[in-house]
């Protein structure tokens, strides 16, 4: 067919073959790299940073109030602290909203928690009803296993007075259970 060597052919055909790579190669990249995107990117991470440490330097704060109620029995301090780490959670902004998650979820359990144990029962349901919209119905365990959703909904009345066997669906505490199913009776007879 051609009059070349073997060998020029060879070179003929590695050398196509290069230029094919080195098209499809060029062809891969159409525009330039953008160093905007990496610098907004760092500026959105401190961000971000910046808003956990200030978040957490708050609700640091607000665990102390809490260890204080706890020693002191004070429910000045309990709803003191739970004042606080709603405030936390309110500066956190919409930016920020699926950075630490569980962490905040555990706070804001905390803020049912104290006030419950402040007295403002009315509170402690609307943060209930606040925990599991914002947090998607995500759940916490207590170390038995049983769930704080529950366990809350069944010390704040919000399950069923009316159903039968009121307590035994509910993943709570058999302590717990047992302690409200006495109460419950001794209220009836």
């Amino acid at each position: 067919m051609f009059p070349f060597s073997k060998q020029t052919k060879k070179r003929l055909l590695s050398g196509v073959g290069m230029g094919l790579v080195g098209l499809k190669l060029s062809a891969c990249v159409t525009q330039p790299p953008s160093f905007g995107e990496g610098i907004d990117f760092r500026e959105s991470r401190y961000n971000e940073i910046s808003a956990m440490k200030d978040y957490r330097d708050c609700r640091d704060h607000a665990l102390e109030l809490d260890r204080e109620a706890q020693s002191q029995h004070d429910p000045a301090k309990y709803l003191a602290s739970a004042r606080m780490i709603e405030k936390c959670e309110a500066k956190l902004g919409p930016d920020v909203a699926d950075i630490a998650v569980d962490e905040r979820m555990r706070a804001y359990a905390l803020t049912i928690q104290n006030h419950f144990k402040g007295g403002d029962v009315e509170r402690a349901r609307e943060n209930l009803d606040k925990f599991t919209s914002n947090f998607d119905g995500r759940d916490l365990y207590f170390a038995d296993g049983s769930s704080f959703i529950q366990t809350m909904e069944v010390l704040l009345g919000k399950r069923g007075a009316g159903s039968i066997g009121r307590y035994s669906d509910a993943n709570v505490n058999k302590d717990l259970k047992s302690d409200l199913r006495r109460v419950r009776y001794w209220a009836r007879n």
